[in-house]
């Protein structure tokens, strides 16, 4: 049987078989195997991939990507109240038009010489950021909200040189095992209990596990469960009375009707920018965000790009450049404190448009608006038969736990039976927080109409009869 011929395929760099020649006469090898002769044979796959034939040009590969494409059911064909860190909320077409552009959509990784524009718009969106949560410094972003928080508690571990931190029980499981990896091997993760009466963090367990070891405490408001802490200055006074930082996770989007942070006493803020103005996205379209103070102490702890305004050679001309960007991984690689890419910038750029869009006014307006939904579909849905809406006595933002009696259908049972009717329900929370039973995180947005509000709770009524 004659030798099969390679392959030569568009999409896998180096395939060529004179180029992999060249390569390997390069580095002194006289073939694959040699190359990498250093691998055990005990890990290497001595037969090809079980893979399908390649597809071999550009209309084929379109073909089979738009077929899996059409399988997925998107939050634009079916009516969504699914939240939990990732939100569909009304993204003006403005903002699509500026970050298509191609001066941002290429350049977003340029540098001074080359991109003047890109430097001014992210110090736009940093100063607006400041000016929403009332903090002096605001980085151009990092990769999400997940990183957001565990660089935030690292910044807080070096600025305090101890080595444990405090979270919330009720966060995200997703969010805590990104934190607890990031902060391993050196900073140990404790959590603090909810107050099974109100859903937020109980302070006087709180304040009986801090500790001269504790680098900061972490909560978030809102919280992972909706609920909006009625006692963030305890929280923040807590952590300061024992050393310790105040660290809080925030919805940006939130800050036109709540307090920000730092007002109760906190030391950093982060979150996640994906609600303002950014579509979701597969796997994408987020931004993590870290303020603080102006203070060099906490300046040099950032690990990812800040951009300052500053007079230059010419009387009376401003420009845009790095601030101690010395500090960054950009310039000091191998020895940089931590590791930031910038894949997000685009969307800081994003947000940017949406604050300058928005205003004062805008936030407050989405704010209010945002509240008075959830405050009304709780009341709903909490009137309805073999369904509860535990911690309802607790300020909400926009998300909410609905709980089923234990007679009634499970959680995965009742979304199925919503999704038949045309709705995604929300998130189930029954692995995640089993002590909630069969339970549901429903999320609304300043898309729901009322009509899709009474929508949901009608299609509930039906699902628990």
């Amino acid at each position: 049987m004659p030798a099969r011929e390679p392959v030569v395929h568009p999409y896998i760099p180096n395939s060529v078989p004179g180029v992999q020649q060249e390569m390997l006469q390069a580095v002194g090898a006289q073939t694959v195997d040699e190359f990498f002769a250093d691998i055990p044979a005990g890990l290497r796959l001595d037969r090809p991939l079980d893979l399908p034939e390649p597809l071999l040009s550009e209309a084929e590969l379109t073909r089979h990507v738009e077929g899996l494409l059409e399988r997925n059911r998107s939050t634009r064909q079916v009516l969504s109240f699914l939240g939990a860190g990732c939100y569909r909320h009304q993204v003006p077409a403005v903002c699509d038009e500026i970050n298509s552009r191609g001066e941002f959509l290429t350049a977003y990784a340029g540098e001074p010489y080359e991109d003047h524009g890109r430097f001014q718009a992210l110090f736009e969106y940093q100063s607006m950021m400041g000016e929403l949560l009332g903090m002096d410094v605001v980085n151009v972003p990092n990769y999400d909200g997940f990183q957001a928080a565990a660089t935030a508690l690292r910044m807080a571990a070096r600025l305090t040189g101890r080595g444990s931190v405090l979270l919330p029980a009720a966060m995200s499981a997703d969010k805590l095992s990104m934190v607890r990896g990031y902060l391993q091997p050196d900073i140990a993760v404790d959590l603090i209990p909810l107050d099974p009466a109100s859903g937020l963090l109980d302070p006087a367990t709180l304040e009986a596990a801090l500790s001269p070891r504790v680098a900061a405490v972490y909560f978030e408001n809102p919280g992972y469960l909706g609920t909006l802490e009625t006692r963030p200055d305890r929280i923040s006074a807590a952590a300061h009375a024992a050393g310790a930082l105040s660290v809080v996770g925030v919805d940006p989007l939130s800050l036109g009707v709540l307090r920000p942070p730092v007002d109760y006493g906190a030391d950093l803020a982060c979150g996640d920018i994906q609600s303002l103005g950014i579509h979701m996205n597969f796997g994408g379209g987020h931004g993590g965000f870290i303020a603080g103070p102006d203070d060099p102490r906490f300046v040099m702890e950032f690990p990812s790009r800040l951009f300052g305004i500053a007079p230059t050679t010419v009387e009376g001309e401003y420009g845009f450049g790095d601030v101690a960007y010395e500090r960054t991984s950009f310039a000091r690689r191998e020895e940089g404190k931590e590791w930031v890419g910038t894949a997000a910038a685009l969307w800081g750029i994003t947000a940017g448009v949406y604050l300058a869009l928005m205003g004062p006014q805008g936030m407050r307006e989405i704010g209010e608006g945002l509240m008075q939904r959830c405050r009304y579909l709780m009341g709903r849905v909490a009137a309805l038969p073999g369904l509860r809406v535990p911690f309802a006595a607790t300020p909400h933002f926009t998300e909410f736990v609905v709980q089923f009696d234990p007679a009634g259908p499970t959680a995965a049972a009742a979304n199925r039976a919503l999704l038949e009717r045309g709705i995604f329900g929300g998130k189930d929370l029954s692995a995640e927080f089993p002590g909630l039973g069969q339970s549901l995180l429903v999320c609304v947005s300043e898309l729901h109409t009322r009509p899709d509000l009474d929508r949901l709770v009608d299609a509930l009524g039906e699902v628990t009869r």
